[in-house]
């Protein structure tokens, strides 16, 4: 993590106004209005831990409104998952209110207008999350942002810790891991948001998700296993293949495409992670459920545009870098 602004730095007579032009370029843009412009005190830091975008500031009180004008400029690939840290704000979106306060999260879309207001000195962390890995797992999230997580049941307080020690991994210089890391927060974030929803606002786009989150969980569970078809995922699901495949449709795959996809994210995250390079690329393919080399490579190479052996060479290219 790196501070990338603290009022400590500034004249008070501009510290409110320099906070609000970093902000709207680590955040994004809005208006703000602090409750004392004179005493305002202020800090953000920025880090990045595996794709995920991190930002973690503390502020004075005040009011934010990210209007429909900054709605219609945002940037499309990103999603907020905010946690508070400490302190209290409240926010609203798409007609929706949620208090923060310290262990709990929500979600915004960066897309839609909000409006925040600040209570007492606030720290807050938000992972702006990538738009794809979240409708990956829950569908389009509308009718998600603004639902609260409180660390009220295991699964919850599993998220909210999780969240909460971010900025300590990111602030450590190793990225060994790191991808694993953050794909396993995403499915931690998005089984919290599925249970929100569903206990407050029963739909049929919310029972969808929770169906499509179960799936992928199913999936994720039986990877190493050669032997996994449809069949034996819809069963752990309690769905049939059928609607299983109807369900993933409208995410443009299918059983059989999603396993496959994701045991060649796996493969291609172990070539590349330093922590595996003494595993050998055929030890790999195996232990993720594939049972033919030949067929593992034409598949992988047409997912990524390269073969596995270039994954990792490329690897070796990046420790050789490194070491000079």
């Amino acid at each position: 993590m790196e501070t990338v602004f603290s009022t400590q730095e500034v004249h008070p007579r501009e510290r409110f106004d320099c906070w609000h032009s970093v902000a709207c370029k680590a955040i994004t843009n809005h208006n703000s209005k602090p409750d004392v412009r004179a005493n305002f005190e202020a800090e953000i830091e920025v880090g990045e831990l595996g794709g995920l975008e991190l930002i973690l500031f503390r502020n004075s009180p005040m009011q934010v409104s990210h209007t429909a004008a900054h709605a219609s400029c945002a940037k499309t690939d990103h999603l907020f998952v905010c946690r508070q840290l400490s302190g209290a704000v409240m926010l609203e979106q798409d007609t929706r209110e949620v208090v923060l306060e310290p262990g709990s999260l929500t979600l915004l879309d960066p897309l839609l207008p909000y409006k925040g207001k600040f209570f007492r000195p606030s720290k807050m962390l938000v992972i702006k999350t990538p738009r794809h890995e979240l409708e990956a797992r829950l569908g389009k999230t509308r009718d998600i942002v603004a639902s609260l997580i409180k660390p009220c049941t295991a699964k919850d307080r599993l998220t909210s810790s999780v969240t909460a020690l971010l900025p300590s991994l990111a602030r450590e210089s190793s990225s060994a891991g790191e991808g694993i890391i953050a794909n396993g927060l995403v499915d931690l974030i998005a089984v919290s948001l599925a249970k929100a929803v569903e206990g407050a606002r029963p739909r049929i786009s919310s029972a969808k998700a929770l169906v499509l989150l179960n799936i992928r969980a199913a999936i994720e569970a039986r990877l190493t296993d050669p032997k996994l078809a449809p069949q034996a995922i819809a069963d752990a699901v309690g769905v049939s293949v059928r609607y299983a495949n109807h369900v993933l449709a409208e995410q443009g795959t299918s059983l059989s495409r999603l396993v496959l996809a994701r045991r060649l994210a796996r493969c291609r995250a172990a070539f590349e992670d330093p922590i595996q390079a003494n595993r050998t690329l055929s030890e790999i393919a195996f232990g993720w459920g594939f049972c033919d080399l030949t067929h593992f490579g034409r598949r992988f190479k047409q997912a990524y545009g390269f073969l596995p052996s270039e994954a990792r060479a490329g690897l070796e290219i990046k420790k050789v870098e490194g070491a000079i």
